[in-house]
């Protein structure tokens, strides 16, 4: 059997779901199904037992899945070792990071620096259309992403800081000029989706309203739809404090939220045994605590962010 192939096996054993195993391990249902059909055919008998309504495994399933767990996670182990001692050997620590937010975790760093000089501590940018594969492919150690994770072989750690979340509109908008808006006028407004393309609790997270308009032919598809989109009048839409530092655009403006909603970013690590240096790297995290993206602005203008702890 192949690595591959166990891989797939033992993710649908635990998703119960070929759908989310394809997406998990990026890689398309058909293919699912057929690493499943062909380790079925090798070994003689059904692992899977397969209805309409679910999928479970069956008594030899459940004992294969016993079987090939620990060897499985030995192998992973063992590549991990000969990666850690091709990068300069196991004082290294690799950080991975969504987008350029390395800049708001710089206290965290610091103090990581100095008390381990010796320790080569590295960053991976995380694509946000693939936020979990780098830490899955054991390419980065820890993760700095936006919470919550609910994804079954990851582990969360600390909160590392809170950003506001805001109300991106047009200029022309009626509540361009406003200082605040409340939740509770959006139904009377279209509020699109984010546009991004990242998992469902994510989208909850950071859209404290559901988009309206999420089932039209015509909805946004990508982030830049969706500013284009409230530039011209034809809807509104959430933003967090990064994404206005790091995207801002001339003809949106920012406004606050009454009810102060926040998106929270932490740190995220492969579930089981963690290793000495990023148990230290979550530790000062903690010690530090969460520091909050603070904004500040005029009517009309866009948001100004500054760093507060």
């Amino acid at each position: 059997m192949e690595l591959r192939d166990i891989e797939i096996f033992l993710t649908l054993a635990e998703e119960l779901h070929f759908g989310r195993t394809a997406e998990r391990l990026h890689i398309s249902p058909p293919r699912v199904s057929q690493a499943i059909a062909k380790q079925e055919r090798r070994i003689g008998a059904p692992l899977f037992e397969r209805t309409s309504r679910k999928v479970s495994l069956t008594p030899l399933g459940v004992q294969l899945q016993a079987d090939l767990e620990a060897g499985y996670r030995r192998i992973l182990e063992g590549v991990e070792s000969a990666r850690d001692f091709a990068r300069g050997g196991p004082d290294a620590l690799t950080l991975g990071v969504l987008g350029p937010m390395w800049q708001e975790i710089s206290p965290i760093t610091a103090l990581f620096r100095s008390r381990y000089p010796d320790v080569d501590l590295r960053m991976r940018e995380i694509r946000i259309d693939d936020p979990f594969g780098l830490l899955r492919e054991r390419e980065v150690d820890v993760a700095l992403l936006w919470l919550p994770v609910e994804e079954p072989d990851l582990s969360v750690g600390p909160v590392t800081f809170t950003e506001p979340i805001v109300l991106a509109v047009g200029r022309t908008h009626p509540s361009a000029a406003r200082s605040s808006v409340s939740l509770a006028e959006l139904p009377a407004h279209t509020v699109l989706p984010s546009g991004l393309p990242i998992p469902e609790f994510w989208e909850q997270a950071v859209s404290p309203v559901p988009a309206s308009d999420s089932d039209r032919p015509t909805s946004p598809r990508t982030r830049e739809e969706v500013l284009w989109s409230v530039m011209s009048g034809d809807g509104v839409a959430f933003a967090c404090a990064q994404g206005i530092k790091y995207l801002e655009r001339a003809d949106v403006v920012y406004v606050p939220i009454d009810e102060r909603p926040t998106m929270r970013w932490g740190l995220v690590r492969r579930s089981g045994e963690i290793g000495r240096l990023a148990a230290e790297f979550f530790r000062i995290a903690a010690e530090l605590g969460p520091l909050e993206l603070a904004v500040a602005l005029e009517p009309a203008e866009p948001l100004r962010l500054r760093s507060v702890g």
